[in-house]
């Protein structure tokens, strides 16, 4: 069965730090680029980064940029965001999701979906 868990969510206060985990099962990363989304209370879910198969494409959303870092280890199928100076604005359900295409903000070009992982950053 082909799958995608993320973990690693949890409550922190702002200005903390988490480090989310994207782990595939019954299928190899080492060709999928892989995208991180997220959905607040009442609003879409949103694209927040994505890296490419390789690693040498990587992207983020103007909010995360200089906080978050996305990264990949194929060797142990995860990919990882490191969540720096969270503000209360990044609770939400956090998601990864897997593509064959080139890194990318739309959500149709992704396949495979975690479950999601909630954050919530709240003092």
């Amino acid at each position: 069965q082909l799958q995608l868990v993320e973990s690693g969510g949890g409550l922190v206060q702002p200005g903390g730090s988490l480090r989310l985990s994207c782990t595939a099962s019954g299928f190899t990363l080492d060709y999928y680029t892989i995208g991180w989304f997220r959905q607040a209370p009442g609003k879409e879910r949103e694209w927040v980064s994505c890296i490419s198969s390789s690693g040498d494409s990587i992207s983020y959303v103007d909010s995360v940029k200089g906080r978050f870092t996305i990264s990949r280890d194929n060797a142990k199928r995860t990919v990882y965001l490191q969540m720096n100076s969270l503000k209360p604005e990044d609770t939400a359900v956090y998601y990864c999701a897997a593509g064959r295409s080139l890194c990318s903000d739309n959500r149709g070009v992704y396949v495979y979906w975690g479950q999601g992982t909630q954050v919530t950053v709240s003092s």
